[in-house]
C-alpha cells in the first residue's frame, strides 16, 4: 500500500513545457523575431492576487467561451465569423481538448505532491462543482423561458431548447434534470463535463500504471460507440444525448496525451514548417466544406457514420480538424501577446473563470435568443447582444478573481 501510495506520488512530475501547441512554434528564443516578442511578454508578472499570468492554454480556453456565447444564438449575425463556419470543428472540440491537457498538468503538478486520494478528492470535487452549476443554470434556464412566454405573451417559447416537458410534465422532468438525463438545449455540454471528470481519475491511473494502453482503450470505446451507434439515453425525453461521452472522451484523452512530450510533438518542434504545411489541405478542405455547408448522407450500413460530420458521435473528420488547427495556430499566442496584449490578458482571464464564465455566458446566449425573437433581429440588436455579453463576461472574469483576491491571506 505504502508503495503504491510513493508510485502515484511521482504523478508530481510535470513537464517542464507542455510540448505540442509550444513547441509548434519552436524555442520562442529561436531567431531575433521571436525572442523579441518573448522580451516583450516576458515582462508580465503574475497578476494581483496570485493568479496565473497570461498564457496559451488559458487563452484558448477564452477563446472557446466567447465563440461558444456567440454560436448558441441561433441565426445571430456574428456566428459567421466564428471559426466553425471555417472548417468542420468548433470551440466544444477545442474546449474539451484543452480540458483533458488541463488535466495533465493537474496530474503532472510540479508544485506538490499529489497523491492518489488527494487527486480522487481533487478531480471528484470538481465534477461535483460542475454537477451543480448545471443545475443551477438549468433553473435559471427554465425561469427565463417561463418569463419570456409570460413577458412577449408566446406560449410556444416554452417549446423552445427542449424545455416543453419541463413545464408539461415537471415532477417526471426534474427528476431527470437531477440524474443529468433530461438536458435543455445548448446547456448539454456539462453534463459530459461531469462524465468526464468522473473518468479522470482512472485515465490517470491508467496513464500512470500503463501509459501505453491509454490510447488504444479510448480509441477502442470510440471505435465501439460510433460503428454500432451508442450512446446514452435520454428521459423523460426520448433521445440520447447531444454529445456522446463515449466518443467525446476520445478528445479528452488525446488533449490529456499530447499535453505531455511524445515523439510526435518533438517531430513536430523539429519540423515545424513541414508539419503545417501538410495540414494545410486538411484546413482548406474544411473551410470548404464549412463555407458550403456540406454533408454527407448517411446509409444504412453500419459504420458509415465514419464518413459524416456528425457533432453527437464526434466523428473522425471533427477530431483531425481539431488537431489540423492546433498544429496550425499552436504557439500563435506568443506572437499575440507581443502585440495585443489587453486582448490576451482578457481572453486569459475568462479562461482561468472558465466555470463561472461558461454558465454565465449560458444564461446570456438563451436571452440574447429572445431578445432577438422580440425585436426580430437585426445588426444592430446583434450587436449590442455581442457587446454587452461579452462586456457581462469580463466582468464575471474580474469579479471571480476579485473574490479570490479578498480570500487571499
Amino acid at each position: 500500500m505504502t508503495s503504491s501510495v510513493t508510485r502515484m506520488s511521482s504523478l508530481l512530475q510535470k513537464p517542464k513545457t507542455p510540448g505540442f501547441l509550444r513547441s509548434i512554434f519552436g524555442s520562442p528564443n529561436t531567431g531575433p523575431f521571436l525572442g523579441w516578442i518573448r522580451a516583450r511578454a516576458a515582462k508580465d508578472d503574475y497578476a494581483s492576487g496570485g493568479t496565473r499570468k497570461p498564457n496559451e492554454i488559458d487563452f484558448w480556453r477564452g477563446f472557446a467561451l466567447i465563440t461558444i456565447f456567440i454560436n448558441h444564438i441561433p441565426g445571430i449575425y456574428f456566428e459567421n465569423f466564428t471559426h466553425r463556419h471555417l472548417g468542420v470543428s468548433d470551440a466544444a472540440e477545442l474546449f474539451v481538448f484543452l480540458a483533458g491537457w488541463s488535466l495533465r498538468l493537474v496530474v503532472n503538478s510540479q508544485y506538490k505532491v499529489i497523491t492518489f486520494p488527494r487527486l480522487l478528492l481533487h478531480l471528484g470535487g470538481r465534477a461535483w462543482a460542475i454537477y451543480m452549476a448545471q443545475l443551477l443554470i438549468t433553473m435559471l434556464a427554465l425561469a427565463i423561458v417561463a418569463a419570456a412566454a409570460i413577458i412577449l405573451d408566446a406560449p410556444l417559447l416554452l417549446e423552445w431548447n427542449n424545455a416543453a416537458a419541463a413545464f408539461q410534465d415537471p415532477v417526471q422532468a426534474h427528476v431527470g434534470f437531477v440524474l443529468l438525463t433530461y438536458q435543455l438545449g445548448y446547456f448539454d455540454i456539462l453534463p459530459l463535463y461531469v462524465v468526464l471528470m468522473g473518468l479522470a481519475p482512472l485515465i490517470a491511473i491508467v496513464d500512470y500504471y500503463a501509459r501505453w494502453a491509454l490510447l488504444p482503450l479510448s480509441l477502442a470505446v470510440y471505435l465501439t460507440a460510433v460503428f454500432f451507434e451508442i450512446n446514452l439515453a435520454t428521459w423523460p425525453v426520448e433521445g440520447r444525448w447531444f454529445f456522446n461521452p463515449l466518443a467525446w472522451q476520445l478528445m479528452f484523452v488525446l488533449g490529456f496525451m499530447i499535453a505531455k512530450p511524445n515523439p510526435v510533438g518533438n517531430w513536430i518542434k523539429n519540423h515545424r514548417w513541414t508539419a503545417r504545411a501538410l495540414v494545410v489541405p486538411v484546413l482548406a478542405v474544411g473551410a470548404w466544406a464549412g463555407l458550403t455547408e456540406w454533408a454527407y448522407e448517411v446509409g444504412d450500413q453500419q459504420g458509415w457514420l465514419f464518413f459524416t460530420i456528425d457533432k453527437t458521435f464526434l466523428t473522425p473528420a471533427r477530431i483531425i480538424h481539431l488537431l489540423s488547427l492546433a498544429i496550425m495556430f499552436g504557439g500563435a499566442f506568443t506572437i499575440l501577446h507581443g502585440y495585443a496584449r489587453p486582448l490576451t490578458r482578457l481572453f486569459s482571464m475568462l479562461g482561468r473563470n472558465s466555470l463561472n464564465v461558461f454558465c454565465v455566458g449560458s444564461i446570456l446566449s438563451l436571452t440574447g435568443q429572445y431578445v432577438r425573437f422580440a425585436f426580430s433581429g437585426g445588426l444592430w440588436i446583434d450587436f449590442l447582444i455581442v457587446t454587452l455579453g461579452i462586456l457581462v463576461l469580463s466582468l464575471t472574469g474580474w469579479v471571480s478573481e476579485w473574490r479570490q483576491r479578498l480570500r487571499a491571506p
